[in-house]
């Protein structure tokens, strides 16, 4: 099997997706990588040199923060900021490159480029054509849920029974996706920590992931990374909030999903670790029950 045909969720590994973020306006590290407004690619480089070290597995790439309250940025600008910096790391680097973009123009530019993972917090439902974009390609693509658009999300928030609703909406996403063309093998999800949820949706989806995999039936990635219902439960602003981001991976590997998407890959891998270690163990555990003769059985 070729690089450019091999899973990028593989079973049995807890994949890394490592933010690159090339805005001046994200959340967390706004403006860390650009110099005058426009990508350095040089620390851009040495950014994704880092997270690869540390153990990240795909370089996740955006040019427009969809953080609470965020605004749209225009296409051009966004190819601005993220192209040069996808072709730099395709050039350096074997690991995947992604495009966390909601525009189609945006992500086939992005995967004409190289990168071959299209990272769509709205699931489809900001610009149809984007599945298109990515079946037309090969590529893979992520669904993340979303419901309205980043400057408005938290505003009227309304969850009658969250895990319900989120797998409903992902399984329309999905379903979009494959009717425009992307295959099923190509698909993963994201219950969209952080995006229009309050406190308690983001950790009944963290602790619940693994009900939401089984669902869907497809790769599910988390990404609590340094978000704001960290903070609220914490009480830390958001530069000291990596033991929280670690324990809250763990929690969502431990329940099952698939993947995590975080600002430090070197916490990030370690709490993967640790939640595919438990989940290991309980799983060996329920195992050996099931193998052990029946209660009140005879013994051979």
């Amino acid at each position: 099997m070729t690089a450019a045909a091999a899973p990028l969720f593989p079973p049995g590994r807890v994949t890394l997706l490592g933010v690159l973020n090339l805005t001046p306006d994200s959340f967390s590290d706004g403006g860390r990588l650009l110099a005058g407004g426009r990508p350095d690619l040089q620390a851009a480089v040495d950014a994704a040199d880092k997270l690869l070290a540390a153990g990240a597995h795909i370089l996740d790439v955006g040019g427009e923060s969809t953080r609470p309250g965020a605004s749209e940025v225009p296409e051009a600008l966004e190819l601005e900021r993220t192209l040069p910096v996808i072709e730099a790391l395709v050039r350096r680097f074997e690991a995947p490159v992604s495009i966390d973009t909601r525009k189609a123009a945006v992500a086939e530019a992005a995967l004409a480029a190289g990168a071959r993972l299209v990272n769509d917090v709205s699931g489809l439902r900001f610009d149809a054509r984007l599945g298109a974009v990515v079946a037309k390609a090969g590529a893979a693509l992520l669904l993340g849920h979303l419901r309205g658009t980043p400057s408005e999300m938290q505003r009227e928030i309304a969850f009658r029974d969250v895990l319900r609703e989120v797998g409903a909406e992902l399984a329309e996403s999905l379903a979009l996706a494959r009717a425009a063309g992307v295959p099923q093998a190509r698909l993963a999800v994201d219950p969209g920590i952080g995006f229009g949820k309050r406190l308690r949706e983001n950790l009944a989806l963290l602790a619940h992931c693994g009900w939401l995999r089984q669902q869907l039936g497809v790769p599910l990635v988390v990404g609590p990374s340094r978000k704001a219902f960290l903070g609220e439960l914490c009480g830390q602003p958001v530069e000291r909030r990596d033991a929280a981001t670690a324990a809250a991976c763990a929690v969502a590997v431990f329940a099952g999903a698939d993947a995590i998407r975080v600002h430090d890959a070197e916490t990030g891998a370690c709490a993967a670790r640790i939640g595919q270690a438990l989940r290991d163990a309980r799983r060996a555990e329920i195992e050996a029950e099931l193998a052990a003769p029946a209660r009140g059985e005879m013994q051979p």
